[in-house]
This record gives structure tokens, sequence and C-alpha cells, in this order.
């Protein structure tokens, strides 16, 4: 009767380089969020400036979030610290002094038109971060 073996030393290895990978690849994945962050808060204050108002301080409130844990996976996240950041971005009613209603501005929705702009460079940028970690090994 024949028997088999399987030497599985070679796998092992593989499995001991990939652990390996596995804990460089979280230290740079933190500055990697942060610059994937940047780079979208600049996509969006580009947007936000072909939007043509120039006054206020509409541009110098939108700012990158710290990473964060969000359903298990790293986030980061771009917002407006303007009080009236919500009505360029929905909308809102115009109202005159004495409260009639004259009228209504549709909201420019800034952030959603940058972030889906944002969506093909960002998997770009994932799929190169992800064959570098491939090389390493």
């Amino acid at each position: 009767m024949a028997s088999l073996v399987f030497d599985t030393g070679e796998l092992d290895k593989f499995a001991k380089q990939m652990e390996k990978t596995s804990k460089r690849f979280r230290t740079r994945q933190k500055s990697f969020m942060r610059k994937e962050g940047n780079k979208l808060k600049t996509k969006t204050v580009r947007q936000a400036r072909s939007i043509g108002k120039k006054t206020g301080n509409y541009l110098k409130s939108i700012k990158r979030g710290k990473v964060y844990k969000y359903d298990g996976a790293q986030a980061v996240r771009v917002y407006s610290t303007a009080p009236h950041a919500h009505l360029i971005e929905d909308g809102h009613r115009m109202v005159t002094h004495d409260g009639r209603e004259v009228g209504f501005v549709k909201g420019h929705h800034v952030f959603e038109v940058a972030g889906k702009a944002f969506e093909p460079q960002y998997l770009m940028d994932i799929d190169n971060l992800l064959d570098e970690a491939v090389k390493e090994l």
C-alpha cells in the first residue's frame, strides 16, 4: 500500500510572509487614508470654487477629518465647519425680512459631486497600494 506525504513547508513560509506584510500594511494604511482624504479635500475645494461665490469663509471651512474605524474598516471624511454649508449643499428657501417666501435656491451638492468625481482616482490608488503590498512578498 502506497502512502502520500505532503510537504507544507513552503505554504507555512508563505503564510508567515503574508503575516509580516499585513503588519507593515496596517501601518501604511493610516497614512494612505490621510493622503486620500487630502486629495478628496482638494477636489472638494475646487468643486466649491466652481460655484462662483468668492466671499465668505466657505472655502476655508472645508476640512479633512481624522482616520477612524467605520463598520470595521478605516475611513476618513471631508466636511465643512461653516454654519451655512448645509444651505449651499442642499439648497434653501429665500425669505424676506418680514417672513415672506420669495423663492428657492437649489443646492450645489458640492461634496456629493466631488466624491463621485474622486471615486475612480481612489480605486486606482487602492490598486496601486495593493500592487506594492503584493510585490513586497
